[in-house]
């Protein structure tokens, strides 16, 4: 069996499609790495193969979503980041940052290390701070989109980040591209064409989707995206390795003009009037998410085909098969792009993904984590606990109703895949020994193999007090597998003990995220401290709704 590596061949100097990474057959526990047979091959079919071409890494991402084992520590990543935000200006202006939050995840915990990523050597602009997942997030009230804009700004000042060095805070869903048109149109108006854009965010903040919506929005060269490959866009922390950038389009006033006339033309449309397609594509999305939008091309006959995620583009073989021969199309000359194209081009950079410390996730395989990082909207399931009882979210936090003089609501927002059960007290302990690492319990999953390497939950004690029954006081956040809004009675003093797994963190969040959560609920299961769950409509934006809706 030939060798898979070969370090007698010199790196390519050309980047990965997918991730950045220079790509090279030399060390495959480096990034960019191709195995030897196939870099050979693709080195024979002449210059314009390799740059179209994926790493192994991105391509058993986009295709099995397993992200092979890369020897990468994450202050390597805060050194790319840090070194590409120190580049001199370009164009006699330093860059605008887009830095990309989860609102789940707040208080998110890389913005406060912004300021010293920047430095006082960085000329940077300015800091957009873009809230992405909101389409996750049920309604719990009218005006729930002004309360998570509000707590990213709290988020915001809290990490020093306020006054003229702030632009503005854009909420969206870089996934179903819900308020990404407005995104565009701010950075077009305010923005312009003044210099490059970077995109920065902690890993799994959605960063890679939004560059890759940007990419086929009017944000874009209208011929880039038929030239440059998209982001690999995978659940695994940290997928994109080194900058990757697209083209910014200058907004002229003539495309302003037209881009204009397009939203105004597309915001009469009834959902009616959309073609078969175009409707499939949307109850695609309104499955996956609460908040959906269409981002539109105005510069370019946009595709009919809904977007495929990945292109794997020329490397079409799996980890034990002989490499397929490249489809047809990319036997064709690769397009690239001409002097003049690029001589004074503004980019939009997307930079890898910050590592959150502390983060359950890190501790995770990667088919864990496809489990507890929700893709489609959030279901929210409520419970009734008295004192004595206990809620599990998989064996990844727990929850102890400790000391009360009433019952409480707990209302549990993770991924619709993680199990919650409700036990005793007395009960628990047994429950976590015999389940965990088993089905019952789900995540950790590989049996009692698994839970020995697994740290064990510790716990944190936590005082509560009520503010009413239809108003959650808190949310304990189980590190990044979800968190447990509560609500009590006025004025019941609650004692609480939570856990999570050792060496991650447990944050109670006061205000809570959606604080009339638990209203979004069933009737009572009898016999169980369950409600049956409710799953508000989804709402799509930029189309006129018909009178029956």
């Amino acid at each position: 069996v030939p060798s898979l590596s070969d370090p007698s061949v010199p790196s390519s100097g050309v980047s990965c499609s997918g991730c950045g990474a220079e790509m090279q057959c030399g060390d495959s526990g480096a990034p960019g790495f191709v195995p030897a047979e196939k870099y050979r091959s693709l080195l024979s079919e002449g210059p314009a193969a390799l740059p179209g071409a994926v790493c192994q890494r991105c391509w058993a991402l986009a295709h099995y979503g397993s992200a092979l084992r890369l020897q990468l520590p994450p202050d390597e990543h805060r050194r790319v980041v840090s070194a590409a935000l120190r580049r001199p200006p370009r164009h006699g202006r330093g860059p605008l940052l887009l830095y990309v939050l989860d609102v789940m995840e707040l208080p998110d915990p890389v913005l406060p290390q912004l300021p010293a990523l920047l430095g006082p050597d960085v000329p940077a602009a300015g800091v957009l701070v873009v809230g992405n997942k909101v389409d996750l997030l049920p309604a719990d009230s009218r005006g729930h989109l002004g309360r998570l804009r509000q707590r990213v700004a709290e988020a915001c000042a809290l990490a020093g980040l306020r006054g003229g060095a702030l632009v503005d805070i854009r909420l969206v869903s870089a996934k179903t591209g819900y308020g990404v048109e407005g995104l565009v149109s701010r950075l077009q108006r305010s923005w312009k064409c003044a210099g490059d854009v970077y995109l920065l965010g902690a890993t799994n903040s959605g960063k890679s989707t939004l560059f890759n919506t940007l990419l086929r929005s009017d944000y874009c060269k209208s011929r880039a995206p038929d030239i440059i490959d998209r982001a690999t866009v995978s659940p695994w922390p940290g997928t994109t390795l080194n900058l990757l950038k697209f083209p910014i389009i200058n907004p002229t006033c003539d495309r302003i003009f037209r881009r204009q006339e397009r939203l105004k033309d597309e915001a009469t449309k009834t959902e009616d009037q959309l073609s078969s397609e175009e409707k499939k594509y949307l109850n695609q999305l309104k499955k996956q998410g609460y908040l959906v939008g269409e981002v539109g091309r105005t510069f370019q006959q946009q595709k009919s085909s809904a977007e495929v995620d990945f292109d794997p583009d020329v490397l079409s073989y799996s980890m034990d098969e002989d490499p397929i021969d490249p489809p047809k199309k990319h036997e064709e000359e690769r397009e690239e792009f001409t002097h003049n194209e690029v001589k004074d081009a503004r980019w939009c950079f997307d930079t890898p993904g910050i590592v959150k410390e502390d983060c359950v996730l890190n501790l995770l395989t990667e088919k864990e984590v496809k489990l507890v990082l929700p893709s489609h909207a959030i279901v929210p399931r409520t419970f009734i606990l008295k004192p004595g009882m206990v809620l599990f979210l998989a064996a990844l936090g727990r929850i102890d109703y400790l000391e009360g003089e009433k019952p409480a609501w707990f209302s549990v927002l993770a991924s619709n895949l993680l199990p919650v059960h409700v036990t005793t007290l007395s009960n628990a302990d047994t429950i976590y020994e015999k389940h965990a690492g088993q089905e019952f319990l789900k995540v950790p999953m590989g049996g009692e193999e698994r839970m020995k390497e697994f740290p064990p939950l510790v716990p944190q004690d936590i005082t509560l007090k009520g503010i009413g029954t239809t108003e959650a006081v808190a949310d304990i956040k189980l590190s990044s597998a979800g968190w447990v809004a509560v609500t009590a009675h006025m004025e019941e003093e609650l004692l609480l003990r939570a856990y999570t797994p050792k060496g991650t963190a447990l944050v109670v969040r006061e205000p809570p995220l959606l604080p009339h959560i638990s209203t979004i609920r069933g009737a009572r299961i009898p016999g169980t401290p369950a409600y049956r769950t409710k799953k508000p409509p989804s709402f799509v934006e930029n189309l006129r709704t018909t009178g029956g809706r």
